[in-house]
């Protein structure tokens, strides 16, 4: 059945939720709801949830918890939570949200056009939480890809096997699956010939794509993403430490797209709190990997995730994570205080530091953070670095803005995940231009291009 109307999907949480959403949207627009960013004329409201963190879980609640009044005025209003916190709550979100029309789970998406057709006819407050029919997959509406974009997000798998003790993805998500190779291809060809330069290939640990279902390898999966005519980059998240092979690290080296970059989350530089965790791997262990990386790709940029006051964390064991920091010399760094999930292991665990002594570590380890970050993007002044154009840039930047040099203010990403913003009238959005870096600083790098790149 095809409606008339307008959708606003609202998106909290990661890259992989950014990708569901557009996922979500496909399904809406088939149906006749076409994408809008005006509240006020939507007749559907999707959010796309996040329970990673308690802030993100109630951030949705706040959401769609606005809507009560306006479904009032417009009683045809549909109100749907979808995502983690719907699958982690159930009908329990109507508790909080009685005027909500359908709980959608991680797990549910390739059901929710029939979801609107059944809240077409007058049914309401469906929940699905059930499991996946399959891998849920639904080939990218190249129609409605905003104008001049130049990267896109690719999922390869779902779920996760790890069962960090601190992480509730297992319970949201479900059991590890990785998604047909071919199929992956073809998407990334769609996105290919709309213009799309760039793309990022997604799962909760892509190291260990394709093994339980006996397939290629994560390595052999990016050979055949570099054979895509027109990506010129390739980029991936999230590497779990303990599964990050010399296959891949090989792999790195030789596919001249893929990126000069790796996201490898640590968590702690504490064999004691990496045990806790459930990580699978030691400090030792996680330093040989990053040495692996450094000798066989020179330059790559790095960045981590951190998490300050697990439980029991002593002031030793954030000495010992503080340590790692200065030893393996992030690029950047994604740091947060531990916080509770309720269905994750690690909120029945005992010696929980306090709120105060949190914070006040992580701001410790911000502080050595940005020291570190500014320290390793002054080296790069002087340097030329190949920057992909992703659009005119918001940040100006008194140098170059001179009466003799009037010119747009360009921005990009270098390989290695660096932002560049640089002067240029001739760099188009996806161009790829070799600029000379002249001045740096903690969040970004300026510079002027020495010529443009053929595409």
């Amino acid at each position: 059945m095809q409606y008339k109307g307008h959708a606003y999907i609202n998106t909290i949480g990661c890259q992989m939720n950014v990708y569901d959403s557009e996922k979500l949207a496909a399904i809406l627009n088939a149906l006749g709801f076409h994408p809008t960013r005006d509240m006020d004329k939507a007749d559907i409201v999707v959010c796309n949830t996040c329970s990673i963190r308690h802030k993100a879980e109630e951030k949705a609640f706040s959401f769609l918890g606005r809507f009560a009044k306006e479904k009032q005025k417009k009683p045809y209003l549909l109100t749907v939570m979808a995502g983690c916190v719907a699958q982690q709550e159930g009908k329990n979100a109507f508790k909080r949200l009685p005027h909500l029309d359908l709980v959608l789970g991680t797990q549910a998406f390739s059901r929710f056009g029939q979801h609107i057709a059944a809240l077409q006819s007058g049914r309401r407050q469906i929940v699905d939480t059930g499991p996946a029919d399959g891998f849920f997959e639904i080939m990218p509406d190249t129609a409605d890809f905003c104008e001049n974009q130049v990267s896109k997000f690719v999922t390869i798998m779902q779920g996760c096997d790890n069962f960090c003790t601190y992480c509730v993805v297992p319970y949201v998500r479900g059991s590890e699956r990785s998604r047909a190779w071919e199929s992956i291809v073809e998407e990334i060809r769609i996105l290919a010939d709309s213009g799309i330069r760039e793309v990022t290939l997604l799962g909760q640990n892509v190291n260990s794509y394709g093994r339980k279902e006996g397939g290629i390898s994560f390595a052999r999966l990016l050979e055949k993403v570099a054979g895509v005519e027109g990506i010129c980059r390739i980029r991936f998240a999230t590497s779990h430490p303990k599964d990050l092979s010399s296959e891949l690290i090989q792999a790195m080296t030789d596919l001249d797209k893929v990126c000069s970059h790796l996201h490898l989350p640590v968590q702690s530089g504490s064999d004691k709190i990496l045990k806790k965790m459930n990580r699978g791997y030691t400090r030792d262990i996680y330093l040989s990997r990053i040495n692996d990386l450094k000798k066989a790709c020179p330059g790559i940029g790095l960045s981590t995730d951190i998490i300050v006051g697990f439980p029991s964390e002593t002031r030793t064991d954030f000495n010992d994570t503080m340590s790692l920091l200065t030893e393996v010399q992030f690029d950047s760094i994604f740091a947060f205080a531990y916080s509770d999930r309720s269905s994750a292991p690690a909120a029945k665990f005992a010696d929980q530091v306090k709120e105060k002594e949190k914070m006040d570590r992580l701001n410790q380890l911000l502080a050595l953070q940005d020291q570190v970050t500014e320290n390793i993007n002054k080296k790069v002044k002087g340097q030329v670095v190949q920057v992909l154009v992703e659009g005119v840039s918001t940040r100006l930047h008194e140098k170059f803005v001179k009466t003799s040099d009037k010119m747009k203010q360009m921005t990009g990403r270098t390989a290695s995940n660096k932002i560049v913003h640089f002067p240029s009238d001739t760099s188009g959005i996806g161009d790829l231009v070799d600029i000379k870096i002249s001045d740096a600083y903690l969040h970004s790098l300026w510079g002027r291009p020495l010529e443009r790149l053929t595409p």
